[in-house]
């Protein structure tokens, strides 16, 4: 058991703002994943604390048309589905605990409600972005700074059709940290071309994607 009764309890709580159903939908394998099953299992506990989740479960391995049509190319992997088949491109690599299990929450949240809480300002320079963007936010269980990128990157993919973001757990990814040059968290990699070194407030934040697709 993951979630304790007073876990469940505030889970239950905030899955209570859910207005439309949402599906997660996990890629798994038996071997050679270190956190699939432990993934799994805490899955399957939020899962049980409201009749707004479904838990749909694939393995890489074997299900490879469905890994192709969510893009997911490492496992463990999690993505959202809103009851209409309405799918932003939100992933989570790596198992969403520590710090990273409120972005999960205020994902599911967020993915049902079909909202993003930008401003108005801000939702027009989003919105002004007419190439793709795939934004990967590296991060690691006990770091409290990182969840702040991974929601606003995330977020970022709720505003704008264009926009895939990824959390990825870098220790569970260590050739990922070698290829970006991983040596603090929060990072975030736009586009393979563009960094962000640490927490950035939302302005920054967009700013740095515009300059990706400039």
């Amino acid at each position: 058991m993951f979630l304790r009764e007073d876990d469940k309890e505030f889970v239950k709580g905030k899955l209570s703002q859910m207005d439309s159903r949402v599906k997660i939908v996990y890629f798994t394998q038996e071997l050679e994943c270190q956190f699939c099953k432990e993934t799994r299992q805490l899955l399957e506990e939020i899962v049980e604390l409201s009749d707004k989740l479904d838990l749909e479960v694939f393995n890489f391995q074997i299900d490879k048309d469905k890994a192709q049509r969510y893009g997911i190319d490492k496992i463990p992997a999690i993505a959202m589905v809103k009851e209409d088949g309405m799918d932003y491109g939100i992933r989570f690599y790596g198992i969403p605990s520590g710090y990273e299990f409120m972005s999960l929450l205020e994902d599911i949240i967020d993915v049902s409600n079909g909202e993003h809480s930008f401003n108005k300002e801000q939702l027009e320079e989003i919105t002004s972005i007419t190439k793709p963007v795939h934004i990967q936010v590296f991060v690691t269980p006990t770091c409290p700074y990182c969840p702040s990128a991974v929601r606003i990157a995330h977020r970022l993919a709720i505003a704008s059709d264009e926009i895939k973001a990824d959390m990825v757990e870098v220790t569970e990814f260590p050739y990922l940290a070698t290829k970006y040059n991983v040596r603090g968290v929060p990072k975030s990699i736009i586009n393979e071309s563009v960094s962000i070194e640490g927490a950035v407030p939302e302005s920054v934040f967009i700013s740095k994607v515009k300059e990706a697709v400039s």
